[in-house]
């Protein structure tokens, strides 16, 4: 089973992230994580998603949708410079913070878009990716409006994930995963059928 192996050249930035989560959660209380399970729980788990990003050309869109925190937006505008990332989320503080840990960790290729996803205009993305954040059929609602027609779409899955879950016009393919102490998980890739 894969185990995620946190980038060496990210390093700094997601410690820096984490102090900057540090200093915001003791007067915001962004997150219940205590200290010590944030870059397990948060970037280690975000990490997953890297290799998948290896295809994507220069350039691209990756959406993240309900990201709090700027999880795992800031990990993939940290980790590829060269592609566009658009965090999402109806919570304003939380984008105030992700806004705010873009700025000091120099991340110029990440954006926030605060509001209802539903009512927002086609973002056109090629990648798109979310965690913790509600049912997959709602997830995919969304994808399909804000996607390019065969963009791929990744979840984060527990422990009980189950392909049942995946309904209509989708493909998908789940790739399980551990983490040290939070233990299996599953990243699933979905694609939209097109009609022939």
């Amino acid at each position: 089973m894969f185990m995620p192996i946190f980038p060496q050249r990210i390093q700094g930035a997601a410690k820096a992230y984490l102090r900057i989560l540090d200093r915001w959660n003791s007067i915001h209380s962004l997150t219940s994580y205590p200290p010590d399970k944030r870059f397990e729980a948060l970037l280690l788990d975000s990490a997953t998603l890297l290799p998948h990003l290896e295809s994507i050309p220069s350039g691209s869109l990756i959406a993240d949708f309900g990201s709090g925190m700027g999880i795992p937006a800031v990990v993939i505008a940290a980790y590829r410079a060269d592609i566009r990332v658009v965090a999402i989320d109806r919570n304003r503080k939380k984008m105030a913070f992700v806004r705010q840990a873009a700025h000091e960790l120099g991340l110029d290729n990440l954006s926030t878009a605060c509001g209802s996803v539903e009512s927002m205009a086609p973002l056109n993305a090629h990648f798109g990716t979310a965690k913790a954040v509600g049912p997959l059929n709602l997830l995919l609602g969304w994808w399909g409006r804000h996607s390019l027609a065969d963009a791929p779409f990744f979840v984060f899955k527990g422990p009980s994930w189950n392909p049942s879950e995946v309904q209509g016009d989708w493909s998908y393919e789940t790739h399980p995963y551990r983490l040290p102490n939070l233990g299996k998980r599953f990243l699933v890739k979905l694609t939209k059928n097109q009609n022939r």
